[in-house]
């Protein structure tokens, strides 16, 4: 069993505003493409399924995410371990970095962490562009 560490994922939305404070930042703008491009998924979030199977099945994803929770295990396994944030950021904060967000909290919970989860910018409107 893992030692408790406070870990939060913060999600969120480049467009918005400036990248919240974190120890680890992912910016998932320019390699990943982005399913605000298909008009079907567009006005929808992490939150439907369709947007979650379009994201996660993306090439370099699952990798990334699993990359990320070793770096998170590292961290939290150094002797001034304390808590620990990641940021995950897309362009509007909707699509690619909740989702990432939401796979990396489940893949650190499955190794019996305890992960906090925010998306700053998820609620907001499909930034036109």
């Amino acid at each position: 069993m893992s030692t408790p560490v406070d870990i939060t994922i913060i999600s969120f939305g480049y467009l918005h505003d400036a990248p919240p404070t974190a120890h680890l930042t992912l910016d998932l703008r320019t390699h990943f493409r982005d399913p605000h491009v298909s008009p079907e998924l567009r006005y929808m979030t992490a939150l439907d399924v369709p947007v979650r199977t379009a994201v996660l099945n993306t090439p370099g994803i699952t990798d990334l995410v699993e990359a990320t929770a070793n770096a998170v295990n590292a961290f939290a396994s150094g002797p001034s371990a304390g808590p620990i944030t990641v940021a995950t950021g897309c362009a509007g904060g909707r699509h690619r970095a909740p989702t990432v967000a939401l796979a990396l909290a489940s893949w650190l919970r499955l190794a019996g962490r305890e992960v906090t989860v925010t998306h700053r910018d998820l609620h907001r409107p499909v930034v036109q562009r």
